[in-house]
């Protein structure tokens, strides 16, 4: 397989638009069903320069994208950033998020000091939670009827990751 991963473009919305429509993608975010290319393309148009929003690109195929965002305004909070990351179905459990989340760690280690990173995941969630895990993640807590889904409540994991090893002076 070859995979590309690369800042996400304003261009890419209607492949956001279709990837998140992906019954094995959006059931796992907190994103509805069937979104709207108008959504997206405002959305990407209007993206903060602090949100780092890559995509992976496999056999020239939008495989999945993953994100860094900024927690809030909070100067107190600065040190950290918020994950989300999804892998269409077609390419989940072939090397995708792995490879997104190695340019993740990457980028928050080495560019951009960012000390703690944190993101939820749905609890039922193994491969994620797996993945989070070999990539230093610990769960912090559960947060209990967190979301509404597929009719049902379902509850998250809050995880986080310390950065293992301070920048070398």
């Amino acid at each position: 397989m070859d995979l590309v991963i690369r800042r996400a473009e304003p261009s890419d919305y209607e492949a956001f638009a279709h990837h998140l429509s992906d019954p094995l993608v959006f059931p796992g975010t907190l994103q509805p069903p069937h979104p709207s290319l108008e959504m997206w393309r405002k959305r990407m148009a209007d993206m903060a320069e602090t949100d780092y929003l890559l995509v992976a690109l496999a056999d020239g195929e939008f495989a999945g994208l993953a994100g860094l965002h900024s927690t809030g305004k909070s100067p107190r909070r600065a040190h950290a950033m918020h994950l989300g990351i999804t892998v269409s179905g077609k390419w989940q459990g072939r090397g995708v998020g792995r490879a997104l989340m190695g340019a993740l760690l990457d980028l928050a280690d080495n560019w951009l000091n960012v000390i703690r990173i944190e993101l939820t995941v749905f609890t039922e969630n193994a491969r994620a939670i797996a993945l989070y895990k070999q990539c230093g993640f610990e769960i912090e807590g559960t947060h209990r009827a967190y979301a509404l889904r597929e009719g049902r409540y379902a509850d998250t994991y809050s995880m986080a990751r310390v950065r293992p090893k301070a920048p070398a002076v």
